[in-house]
């Protein structure tokens, strides 16, 4: 991970000596069960590396700081941020206290001092909400290895995972276009660099294939509404009765643009959007969505997390199913309703 650039942590004494960061712990708090040559080592790399014990420090060894991190990159999207929320009710529930830092916008080097001073709490363990492959390639690059980490909605390499299960959400929303005879189904995708985006658009793909259907057309979008709204020429050239977007604002926009365009949703043109926002129900006409259980994936979260910490053995996978909420903005496809 290169030189350490801030004030050091128990964990970069862990990782200088070669020990495990619980190890560290014990020789700081003087207990009794660690050997004379590993006492040395650690005590001698305490000292190189100018590493000054904190009084959250001298009551890790009793494992009682009960405090949990939550590392974020959340902009301004109504799902990272559920998500977030979600999980610091879960930690308060069990009464831990979350602390939360966002690397949002920050360079490698500023990310890791966010690090070293979250890690200065010593905190028992981290959520990592990383949507993004670079996100997430950054974030795995300065977190210490032996610290229980989770990643939460997007994968860290060898880390455990707790997710909405994104894949099942599309295909939900494109089954349920196909069952309404719908064709020609298009799909306003996010941004190809977040997985959960990614996932949404494989569970699209499935449907066209179950049912043999090749009239599809996908546009990138970028979680914006305008994007949605920007999308509809590609997707009116292409002749589509129904369009999926994976996300409730970008379902907005194409609201937008179908409207502006004289179109009537659903009789000319069926809208399916995903993360039943709060506003989605409200939208002109009431939005068919796929519904994600943000509460129940920060329980879940929260849940293994804990585990993590206390040594017990996790599921390397836990998949939050998602649902279908169905309102007035979806209906037969037009020929049919004819």
């Amino acid at each position: 991970m290169g030189a350490h650039k801030g004030r050091p942590t128990m964990y970069d004494v862990a990782r200088e000596s070669g020990v495990s960061h619980q190890t560290v712990s014990r020789v700081v708090n003087a207990a009794p069960n660690v050997a004379e040559a590993t006492e040395r080592r650690v005590r001698e790399a305490m000292t190189r590396l100018g590493y000054r014990p904190s009084a959250s420090a001298r009551s890790l060894a009793a494992r009682r700081t009960r405090a949990v991190g939550v590392v974020t990159f959340v902009g301004p999207y109504f799902g990272p941020m559920s998500t977030i929320q979600a999980v610091e009710a879960a930690a308060r529930a069990r009464r831990y206290t979350p602390y939360s830092v966002s690397l949002a916008g920050l360079e490698p080097r500023q990310s890791r001092a966010v690090l070293d001073d979250l890690l200065q709490r010593e905190v028992e363990g981290l959520v990592v909400v990383a949507p993004t492959d670079e996100q997430a390639e950054l974030v795995d690059s300065v977190l210490p290895d032996d610290l229980p980490v989770l990643a939460l909605e997007a994968r860290l390499p060898g880390r455990p995972l707790v997710a909405s299960d994104n894949e099942t959400g599309g295909a939900l929303a494109g089954e349920h276009l196909a069952s309404l005879g719908h064709t020609r189904i298009g799909h306003v995708a996010g941004p190809a660099d977040w997985s959960e985006a990614r996932l949404r658009t494989v569970g699209w793909e499935r449907v066209l294939a179950d049912h043999g259907l090749d009239g599809g057309v996908r546009v990138d979008g970028d979680w914006s509404a305008r994007s949605g709204f920007e999308a509809w020429p590609r997707m009116q050239a292409a002749g589509v009765t129904a369009v999926y977007a994976a996300n409730d604002q970008m379902a907005l926009g194409l609201l937008s643009a179908l409207c502006g365009a004289g179109l009537r949703v659903p009789a000319d043109v069926s809208v399916v959007g995903y993360d039943n926002t709060p506003e989605s129900g409200w939208y002109f006409p009431p939005l068919t969505t796929v519904e994600q259980e943000f509460r129940r994936a920060g329980e879940v979260g929260i849940e293994q997390l804990l585990k993590l910490v206390e040594g017990l053995p996790v599921e390397p996978e836990v998949l939050v199913s998602p649902a279908l909420v169905v309102r007035s903005s979806t209906g037969p496809v037009p020929d049919a309703a004819g």
